[in-house]
């Protein structure tokens, strides 16, 4: 059966959260394989909103398994919460449709302590985290001092394993002038917070390769965008983890034949969240029409998004790295009533044309957007459902993007609403 991987394929709040919610009415399992609790996805269904940051798009499917893979790092006091929020909207969820991975890294409060410090430390350098944590619990994974989901059921060897831990971050913290952590105490919010994850761990890796052997369908979702890749990304202006398709396989244990489809989410303009360079970003009465219509406000962190037009040039760049085979355009309906529209086409550096972003951080930050105007659309696409009930001009502006980023349109969504969707390629087809 066709397993297919959703990721975001500009710098984040694609709209990941309602394809992969629309997606999983025909999966059986949904499994995150990167990041943290520093991506939000708001899903609405029926006029319902539902907000979700560490929990997979599928939990508020009902008969659906939803995994947290080895390459997430879990903060177990928001899982706690994010599990006790969305039973207050009624979702059920319980071990037999929640699943941890045991080798998942636990980010701790000192983690969240650091990321603020050396935030502020920073000052005009910072790199725009979120101040969850994400950043420095990777690096404890990478360090191989990390604190692990499984370590939760062995108090004993938690003791021994935080005092290791403790030796980096009470160095960490003499160098910033803060005080040393008591080894006792992070023991202590550790055993108060273990019963709100225990109850799902599991092998993971086995779970899904079990699922496969049953020929089950499932969807593998990522958390940051592509352009916010630690290795093919905006670097340093970029997340901890890798977020291109690959990782989806690392992430959740599977090998690289378990995903036979590549979905890409991109919007039909560009927003970005904290620094780093945005070449189409626009400063004007239309980069704030395009918040506004858009409501470009953080899920998790409630920033206001930095606004721009397509940017072609990236889409593609993400597509290549990722191995995207088509995209789901989202919130086409934003630029409805729009006399003209802009895309950007290709890069201008040092007086020359180029049709790559390039790597290094300087010249990234001095590119100029070559743009070509396109003439908007006076009827409106929201809510449209089928090909034929957008305006003749917004059918013309996808089959433009689908030319520049050498690649489909697969999806196209003209809402939040979960129904309010256009189907052209099936990601599911065997």
């Amino acid at each position: 059966m066709g397993n297919v991987a959703v990721v975001g394929a500009q710098w984040g709040d694609e709209g990941k959260g309602k394809i992969v919610d629309w997606l999983s009415e025909r999966a059986d399992v949904v499994v995150r394989f990167q990041g943290g609790h520093n991506a939000g996805h708001t899903l609405v269904i029926d006029g319902k909103v539902y907000k979700l940051s560490l929990l997979p798009s599928g939990i508020v499917r009902p008969g659906k398994l939803s995994v947290i893979g080895n390459g997430v790092v879990v903060d177990p006091w928001h899982l706690a919460k994010e599990i006790e929020d969305l039973r207050s909207q009624g979702v059920v969820i319980n071990r037999d449709n929640l699943r941890i991975a045991e080798n998942a890294t636990l980010i701790l409060p000192l983690h969240r302590d650091l990321d603020k410090l050396r935030e502020e430390a920073a000052g005009s350098s910072k790199i725009g985290t979120t101040g969850r944590g994400i950043g420095p619990a990777y690096e404890d994974k990478v360090g191989r001092r990390a604190i692990r989901a499984i370590d939760l059921a062995s108090p004993q060897e938690l003791q021994r394993k935080i005092d290791r831990l403790l030796v980096h971050h009470n160095a960490l913290l003499a160098g910033l002038g803060q005080p040393k952590l008591d080894a006792t105490q992070v023991y202590d919010e550790l055993m108060a917070v273990r019963d709100s994850v225990l109850p799902y761990l599991d092998a993971v890796w086995h779970v899904l390769d079990e699922m496969r052997k049953a020929r089950k369908r499932i969807l593998f979702e990522g958390a940051q965008g592509i352009l916010l890749d630690i290795d093919h990304g905006t670097y340093p202006y970029v997340t901890s983890s890798n977020t291109i398709a690959g990782q989806a396989a690392n992430g959740s244990g599977v090998g690289p034949s378990a995903v036979s489809y590549v979905l890409g989410i991109a919007k039909a303009y560009t927003t970005r969240v904290g620094s780093g360079p945005f070449p189409s970003e626009l400063f004007d009465a239309v980069g704030e029409r395009i918040g506004e219509r858009g409501h470009e406000f953080g899920t998790v962190t409630g920033r206001k998004r930095r606004c721009g037009w397509f940017d072609a040039v990236l889409v593609r760049q993400a597509i290549k790295t990722s191995g995207i085979q088509g995209i789901a355009l989202t919130k086409l309906d934003v630029l409805d009533g729009f006399q003209e529209i802009k895309v950007c086409v290709a890069y201008e550096l040092d007086g020359k044309r180029i049709d790559l972003f390039p790597t290094s951080e300087e010249a990234q930050a001095r590119v100029k957007p070559v743009v070509e105007s396109f003439e908007g659309w006076k009827g409106t696409s929201a809510g449209a459902r089928s090909w034929n009930d957008l305006p003749a001009q917004a059918v013309k502006y996808v089959r433009y993007l689908e030319e520049l980023i050498e690649c489909p349109i697969a999806l196209l969504s003209t809402s939040p609403e979960r129904n309010d969707t256009i189907l052209m390629q099936d990601p599911f087809a065997d």
